[in-house]
């Protein structure tokens, strides 16, 4: 009976992630959504469409898939193993609400906030710099060990900072992050972050995921390939940290310990490594189950790491695991993947005949 269950279980997955790729059957629909998309990020809180708690649950949603895309940029494509992502985000999070809130002057902020939002990613980014040139001498899982180092060491060092509040943390920062302002965020980090994985260093990434010692003797530079991947997942944790101040309105170094790293990794291992569609379906999916659950109290935070233990046992790469929407490819891999799939498919027909 187990036995059954378990193979029941197992074939509901399978037939999930082949159902998301129907959906996005029709790339020309693509365009159509990115500007009704657009549209209704201004129109829902100009007119109200919805409740100010759906906006709010929208606006997280769309923060966690920037960092949820991001981190499996590292875990999922390139095949290494991050650990401290939350350490990223307190770092765009801090750089931002410090310029808001001590720097520039109120009257400016709604119009300086795209920058602040940029100069909290290029914080991230730097720190990500810093990390990744001792990370990458090494193999195997010590970039995992180093990570987790650097999150605590981030929200350790904030602590005792006086000027920027302390253990404290910042209080009254002022709201800026709007919806319109996290579906751009949102749009922009997904478009970045495909057309660097279809790139030539994208390639290479994808590669040392496979291979590391194969892509050094194909002559990949797997050490700038894994630098610049690193410091692009760091930025766009930063902008997801710096939309998450504005919008919280209020920030401390609690808010950034292990336990938010996990729950990044959770969505990323939730909706399948090596997928955007994965990563926006992880993101999506953790966030709003979080909020339904949110009636049993702190017994939700035991429910969602069993449904990663579930996962893990029925589907070890998530739900679209290395799978990906027709939306996210580039027309000419798809053509390259239909020659392929023509050739297999004349290889068995000429192998049944024989």
């Amino acid at each position: 009976m187990a036995a059954e269950k378990k193979t029941t279980l197992k074939n509901t997955f399978d037939k999930l992630a082949p159902a998301w790729e129907r959906i996005a059957s029709s790339r020309k629909a693509l365009p159509i959504l990115l500007v009704v998309g657009l549209v209704l990020s201004f129109a829902i809180p100009q007119f109200g469409l919805v409740n100010l708690y759906i906006q709010l649950i929208m606006m997280y949603v769309g923060i966690n898939i920037i960092l949820t895309i991001s981190l499996n940029l590292v875990n999922g494509y390139m095949g290494e193993f991050s650990v401290g992502h939350a350490g990223f985000m307190a770092v765009g999070a801090y750089i931002s609400a410090v310029l808001t809130t001590m720097i520039i002057p109120t009257q400016l902020n709604p119009y300086l906030f795209p920058l602040v939002v940029i100069a909290g990613g290029l914080g991230a980014g730097l720190v990500g710099l810093i990390v990744a040139f001792p990370s990458f001498r090494t193999r195997g899982d010590y970039l995992a060990i180093i990570t987790l180092a650097l999150n605590m060491i981030v929200k350790s060092v904030i602590e005792n900072i006086d000027v920027i509040g302390g253990p404290r943390g910042i209080p009254g920062v002022e709201k800026l992050t709007t919806l319109p302002w996290v579906f751009i965020w949102t749009v922009i980090s997904i478009w970045v972050i495909r057309n660097f994985i279809y790139s030539n260093y994208g390639r290479g990434v994808l590669s040392i995921r496979e291979d590391e010692i194969a892509s050094e003797l194909m002559s990949v530079n797997t050490r700038t390939s894994k630098l610049l991947t690193f410091v692009i997942s760091s930025f766009f944790a930063g902008v997801a940290g710096a939309l998450f101040a504005h919008v919280l309105q209020f920030i401390s170094p609690k808010v950034f310990d292990i336990l938010k790293s996990t729950d990044i990794l959770i969505m990323v291992y939730l909706g399948g490594i090596g997928s955007i569609a994965g990563s926006i379906l992880g993101g999506t999916i953790y966030t709003v189950l979080l909020e339904i659950l949110r009636p049993l109290g702190q017994w939700r935070m035991v429910f969602m790491p069993l449904l990663l233990v579930l996962l893990m046992i029925f589907r070890p790469r998530g739900i679209m695991g290395l799978r990906e929407l027709r939306w996210f490819v580039p027309g000419y891999d798809l053509f390259a993947i239909k020659r392929w799939r023509a050739k297999k498919e004349a290889g068995h027909d000429t192998a049944a005949a024989d």
